[in-house]
């Protein structure tokens, strides 16, 4: 196994190395692209089936995907924690360290996803209101909350694996186990909601299963083309490899905690307007993960280039990817913008026909999301950048700008002023001063990669 191991990463560095940037970051870049879209779509499928069954359970599943956001926080911390230290373990050619960690942030996740769990379980009511539940919609959020929280383990081990694969450059195997796991939940949604008569608890329970059963194949395919297979012989909670973890995984820690907490202050502050305003704001939610999931996709794509590159001090390859990746998602984006503003009301219809509050909520949020979209490509990509080359004290303020330094405090003085409309532009605005912050923060950074590569020549 050893061998075949050190064959497939010397492979990988050559190929990483050498290969044209832009041919890298699309093979790369696709498989994650399916496996991001396909994850968002079985998220969109949850409340497209619940849709059909009232107003109070498509709110309830908002309300609980704030809690799946913290899951996933867990998931992608321990997973880009230790998937970019193996990234750049891999490029400096030392496998030993890359082994031990692949086994330590799968384990420390699952460790973690359990607590979620149990402490979840145990608190059930409260945690519900947390989450932003109103009384009326407390029956609704604890019967889906309860199911959902006995997949925290698997979530969370599941997106370090899933992380790990990219980072060595398999995206391919980390696409198949997770597009699998998103097939099933879509299957068995209106199976067990509609068929089986269970309703919300149904769609609660095929996110779990499907979320096990996509947890079971990843572990798997960790196994095949050479990649780093997971062993507890090789689980190392040394702090030398926690304080890797910290420092590569605490940005997108950041960026998904506070995308918990503005979804739970989203919902609260919507909640004040009725469960229509909480339904339609969800909806937008979704759609926005959807749209966004292209982007994210295809800066994951870049991001074992980058790491490899970095790692290999070929700074020019690393500047010459994320331009390429910035150009093709503003275009992207710009794209979606043109299209999707002028149908709007059309789109939130297809989750929840009939109810014209809900519609109305929605399709004004979507609108006013949409003007801003387009300067998420330099803003994401940046963050990706920065946190893959160890830039930590960036990638963090900039991760935590977009839903958290900005987004907190607009969501408090923007329904104060503008009422409902307030809540409904909040993370557009959020957005354009996060882009504001994104350049000066990645402009040095780029130039002293610049300065680094005439050192070199």
């Amino acid at each position: 196994m050893n061998g075949i191991m050190k064959h497939t990463a010397d492979s990988n560095y050559v190929y990483l190395t050498t290969a044209p940037v832009h041919r890298i970051i699309m093979k790369l870049a696709v498989p994650t692209i399916i496996s991001m879209l396909v994850t968002s779509f079985y998220n969109m499928a949850d409340t497209y089936f619940v849709g059909k069954l009232d107003t109070p359970s498509t709110a309830a599943v908002g309300v609980v995907f704030s809690l799946m956001a913290i899951i996933q926080a867990v998931g992608f911390f321990f997973g880009h924690g230790s998937g970019n230290y193996m990234s750049r373990m891999l490029g400096a050619k030392e496998n030993v360290k890359a082994v031990k960690m692949a086994s330590t942030g799968f384990f420390l996740a699952f460790i973690a996803g359990s607590v979620i769990m149990l402490l979840g379980l145990l608190f059930l009511d409260p945690l519900s209101r947390l989450l932003g539940s109103t009384e009326s919609l407390l029956p609704y959020t604890r019967s889906y909350l309860g199911v959902i929280l006995l997949g925290a383990p698997f979530m969370a081990s599941s997106l370090v694996l899933n992380n790990q694969m990219r980072f060595q450059g398999n995206a391919a195997y980390a696409m198949v186990g997770i597009v699998s796991g998103a097939v099933i939940n879509v299957g068995l949604d209106p199976l067990l909601i509609f068929t089986f008569g269970m309703g919300l608890r149904g769609a609660a329970w095929a996110t779990v299963i499907s979320q096990v059963l996509s947890f079971c194949l990843l572990v798997i395919m960790a196994r095949m083309g050479g990649g780093i297979a997971i062993h507890y012989r090789h689980f190392t909670p040394t702090w030398t490899f926690v304080k890797e973890i910290i420092g590569g995984g605490t940005p997108s820690l950041t960026r998904q905690g506070l995308a918990s907490l503005s979804t739970i202050l989203l919902n609260t502050a919507a909640g004040q307007y009725g469960d229509a305003a909480i339904a339609g704001m969800s909806i937008v939610s979704r759609i926005g993960m959807f749209i966004n999931s292209f982007l994210i996709g295809f800066g994951q794509g870049f991001q074992p280039l980058c790491g490899f590159n970095y790692g290999a001090a070929l700074y020019g390859r690393v500047r010459k990817g994320f331009y390429f990746c910035v150009r093709v998602g503003v275009i992207f984006l710009l794209l979606v913008a043109l299209l999707g503003s002028g149908f709007a009301p059309e789109i939130i219809e297809l989750f929840r026909k009939g109810d014209p509050d809900v519609i109305k909520t929605g399709a004004a949020a979507l609108q006013w999301q949409l003007i801003a979209y387009p300067l998420g490509a330099w803003t994401i990509i940046c963050n990706m950048m920065l946190q893959t080359i160890r830039k930590s004290v960036r990638a963090t303020v900039l991760s935590s700008a977009r839903q958290g330094l900005f987004f907190i405090p607009l969501i408090f003085v923007l329904p104060h002023f503008l009422g409902l409309q307030g809540v409904e532009m909040c993370q557009a605005v959020s957005d354009l001063l996060t882009f504001c912050l994104a350049i000066p923060l990645t402009l040095g950074v780029l130039k002293e990669m610049k300065r680094k590569e005439g050192t070199l020549e």
